[in-house]
């Protein structure tokens, strides 16, 4: 029998291998929502000047005055950058426009001009150019000898939408809309080729521009416009007290306002426009200092103007023997008469019999006993003075009341304030109360009497002060006037440091004039009011050559901060005439109503200094011998390219001061200067 067998299972295959497939690396997702940037954007602004502190503070100008912005401006690639320079007017909402044109290495540079007080403000708009890339193709591609027919069909788009943006001009647009057929138009080639290229095609894209995707600067800068007497002014000191031109048993009268008007005439003549007073308040009795500073006072002394406060008031109040509240206020009326502005002196500091020293005691800084700390400045100590302690918790409350103060003075009339010591005083404070006082008062005028480090000054003129006392009494040789005035006139601070040239003040006598020798009273003079615009003389004292020292010291013997003056008010001298003259120069030539268009010249001799200042057609040579004692001479190098004179070309110097005429020709011409005759030549140029 056959035997039977189960047939065999079937294997079931094995299953195959999955295969590892390697994919590539992937790019980590960058979600761009979160980077600061915008992708269409191709344009960069950089380096823009005049910024102060990236736009932290604002430049300083005068009504009239040009203001020129210059930027770093670039893209990618090889397509043109239009921009735009931005500005408007206090109050206005609405920008205008001024061109920025291409210096070298993507420098651009724009102006335009304010008219008016107040905060400006001003920035930068830029894009890529696809007009003006265009228009630059097509020409290359013309001169290659290529046809154009695509290109201009492009172009025809581009001219359409000038012809969009052409808005109210109907004439143009017309003509635009016309252009864009040519160019779309074969039998129309050739004309459409020449029009493309044109200036008038360059006229439209200016004025139609295609603003795709333009950079914005992050900064609105500003310009703060002070009133013209900012830019330009004459100020002469004097203390009201000693303007009494009587005797009073053998000694000097207390001067009143009224004799102050007496005096107008005189001043008015000799070309002042700011009569500067130093403080005109009710003086304090305890502590008071008597004759050069001594701690004993006696009866008849009428104690330091600086020491203010009594129990007639204090910063508020006027001394009782100047004259009243209604007097001063004459005062400043009828010295407008004159051309005159009378400025006050913010002196922010008290005598212990000052109101505030018992009615806010928490304004001043006390000792561990309890008594107030006296001011003191090693070694010199001042016990009639009560500094203020602006630390004090009760600061915002002083604030005020200092705002108070200085808001009663500009309703009687001032608007110029002199300040002394600002340097000693919060910068947060000037910041806040020049501003306060500027919104209602914008004609407001503050200069900084701030003799310390360059920074500190700096930052006061940067927050808010119109003026700046300066370095100059103590910058005497050619070379520190030369890099001096190159500081402020070539470099950053020009756009907010204004300096006022005082060559002494009543409380320095430099050692240069100690000697009292005429000559160097008149080359001090001289640079001071030729190199600045804004300069002042410390009154009838530097007129009348005033110079013995306090032994070892840069003050006055028997200084008048301490006593009563009196002046012979009707003598005269070479001084008087050489200010007078200078002064009446100074209004007649724009060129001196400047301080930053100078440009020193070369002459070699240390011991003379010469210099141009130049506005518009105004050009002005002025050269001084700055050794008093010795004539000297040499020959001068006149920048004729800059004045627009061929070298072989003969021009006429005029020397206002003398009247004399000569006939240059060339750079270099032949100069002399006798110090015990007149030490400076001021010479008008004129072709």
């Amino acid at each position: 029998m056959p035997t039977s067998t189960a047939p065999k299972k079937a294997k079931t295959p094995a299953a195959p291998k999955a295969k590892i497939i390697k994919s590539a690396p992937q790019p980590p997702v960058v979600d761009l929502s979160m980077v600061d940037i915008q992708g269409q954007i191709r344009v960069v602004i950089e380096r823009v000047s005049p910024e102060l502190d990236g736009g932290r503070f604002p430049i300083k100008a005068v009504p009239g005055d040009i203001i020129t912005v210059e930027a770093d401006i670039f893209a990618d690639g090889h397509d043109y950058v239009s921009a735009r320079l931005l500005y408007r007017a206090p109050h206005e909402k609405t920008w205008q426009e001024a061109p920025l044109h291409k210096l070298e290495n993507d420098r651009w540079t724009g102006q335009f001009a304010v008219l008016q007080m107040g905060r400006y403000q001003y920035t930068l708009e830029a894009w890529v150019d696809h007009i003006g890339s265009w228009q630059h193709e097509l020409d290359l591609k013309v001169r290659d000898g290529q046809r154009v027919t695509s290109e201009l069909l492009a172009g025809a788009v581009l001219a359409e939408g000038m012809g969009h943006r052409a808005g109210g001009n109907v004439a143009d647009q017309t003509e635009l809309y016309r252009v864009a057929g040519l160019f779309r138009d074969e039998a129309a080639y050739d004309e459409a080729v020449t029009i493309a290229l044109g200036d008038q095609f360059h006229h439209w894209a200016e004025t139609y521009p295609e603003r795709q995707h333009p950079t914005r600067y992050a900064q609105n800068l500003g310009v703060e416009v002070d009133r013209e007497r900012a830019g330009f002014s004459t100020w002469y000191c004097l203390f009201p007290r000693s303007a009494s031109r009587e005797l009073e048993n053998g000694a000097p009268k207390h001067g009143t306002f009224k004799d102050v008007e007496k005096l107008l005439p005189r001043l008015a003549g000799m070309g002042f426009d700011v009569l500067y007073l130093p403080p005109i308040h009710p003086i304090g009795t305890a502590h008071r200092k008597g004759k050069n500073n001594s701690v004993t006072c006696l009866p008849d002394e009428p104690g330091v103007p600086y020491g203010i406060g009594s129990a007639e008031g204090g910063h508020d109040a006027i001394h009782s023997e100047l004259g009243t509240v209604e007097e001063f206020k004459h005062l400043i009326e009828i010295s407008k008469n004159y051309g005159i502005e009378v400025a006050m002196d913010l002196a922010i500091q008290c005598s212990p019999d000052h109101p505030w020293a018992t009615q806010h005691p928490e304004w001043f800084k006390k000792r561990p006993d309890g008594s107030i700390q006296y001011a003191e400045n090693p070694p010199k100590k001042y016990q009639d003075i009560y500094p203020v302690y602006f630390e004090t918790e009760d600061w915002q409350n002083l604030w005020q009341e200092l705002k108070r103060v200085l808001l009663v003075w500009a309703s009687w009339g001032v608007r110029i304030v002199r300040v002394d010591n600002p340097h000693t005083k919060p910068f947060g404070f000037w910041e806040w109360v020049i501003a306060e006082v500027k919104k209602e008062y914008p004609d407001m005028i503050f200069l900084s009497e701030a003799f310390t480090r360059p920074k500190v000054m700096q930052q006061l003129a940067k927050l808010g002060y119109a003026h700046s006392y300066t370095y100059y009494t103590w910058r005497t040789t050619k070379a520190e006037i030369t890099e001096y005035m190159t500081e402020l006139t070539a470099g950053e601070m020009r756009h907010y440091f204004r300096p006022n040239f005082w060559p002494t003040t009543h409380d320095i006598n430099p050692y240069i004039l100690q000697s009292g020798h005429e000559a160097q009273f008149l080359i001090r003079y001289f640079l001071a009011a030729t190199l600045s615009s804004n300069y002042g003389i410390y009154g009838p004292s530097f007129e009348l050559m005033e110079h013995v020292p306090n032994p070892g010291k840069e003050e006055y013997m028997n200084s008048e901060k301490y006593e009563i003056k009196h002046w012979d008010w009707d003598r005269t001298n070479k001084l008087t005439y050489l200010i007078t003259l200078t002064n009446r120069i100074r209004r007649e030539n724009a060129a001196l109503q400047q301080t930053n268009n100078l440009t020193f010249c070369r002459i070699d001799d240390d011991q003379v200094l010469a210099y141009m200042k130049t506005t518009g057609n105004n050009r002005l040579l002025i050269i001084v011998n700055l050794d008093a004692y010795n004539r000297r001479a040499g020959m001068v190098q006149i920048p004729l390219w800059q004045l627009g004179i061929g070298g072989d070309q003969p021009y006429t110097v005029h020397d206002l001061l003398t009247g004399a005429q000569y006939t240059w020709k060339g750079e270099w011409n032949y100069v002399e200067l006798d110090p015990y005759m007149l030490p400076m030549h001021l010479f008008r140029i004129e072709v």
